[in-house]
């Protein structure tokens, strides 16, 4: 469900107007994208997708409403994502690892006499617990996420590669030379110049103002 209507965000988000097209009194530059332009003058509020209530009553009785039961992570994948089942497989991971330190830090607590010296010596002793709990902690989750993204289909998928461009994106148009699909495609060149003649000036124009005005304090000092 979360990616269908990913998919269906990205069309409508990447909209571009063609020349001359213009609405509401509102004139679009060719290739402009019109859903953000139109948000950004006021005449669309908001976009965002609607629940699906049948499927959202069965993760209320299945998940929220269940008590001593485990989380139904493949149904939370099918409806929100994998982003947000893999965060609450952590989260429930996470809640049942903590009973280890507190089990160990109430016994502890209990059989712990009120001198100083056994104080110090649970502190030490529980610091070492921590130690060994938190090393094997993060080594356990490792590989139970690797499961998840394994049997969820994100194993070694790098965040860029699946991150979509933004909609606000211009340039001209051309035929991708690795997909063979069209693109908006911004020359390198033209970036390259932005950063001389614009970033790096007006950096190091801000680096002289904030040198000056330390020189400045220093004198006044």
């Amino acid at each position: 469900s979360q990616e269908r209507q990913n998919i269906i965000r990205y069309w409508l988000e990447n909209l571009r107007a063609k020349q001359g097209e213009s609405l509401h009194n509102i004139h679009f530059l060719e290739g402009q994208p019109i859903i953000p332009e139109l948000a950004a003058r006021g005449v669309i509020q908001q976009v965002f997708p609607l629940h699906e209530q049948r499927i959202l009553k069965r993760l209320m009785k299945s998940w929220v409403q269940a008590v001593c039961e485990a989380q139904p992570l493949d149904d939370i994948c099918d409806y929100f994502g994998v982003k947000i089942a893999m965060y609450f497989a952590w989260l429930g991971f996470y809640t049942s690892a903590m009973v280890y330190p507190a089990v160990f830090g109430s016994i502890l607590y209990t059989f712990t006499e009120s001198d100083q010296t056994s104080q110090d010596i649970s502190c030490v002793v529980f610091a070492i617990f921590n130690v060994i709990w938190a090393t094997l902690f993060l080594e356990e989750w490792k590989r139970r996420g690797a499961e998840f993204a394994y049997k969820w289909g994100t194993l070694d998928t790098p965040p860029e590669s699946i991150e979509e461009p933004r909609p606000q994106f211009r340039g001209i148009k051309r035929i991708s030379p690795v997909t063979s699909v069209e693109e908006f495609y911004y020359p390198p060149w033209k970036r390259l110049l932005f950063q001389c003649l614009v970033s790096l000036p007006v950096c190091l124009a801000c680096l002289s103002l904030v040198f000056l005005l330390m020189l400045g304090c220093f004198q006044l000092q």
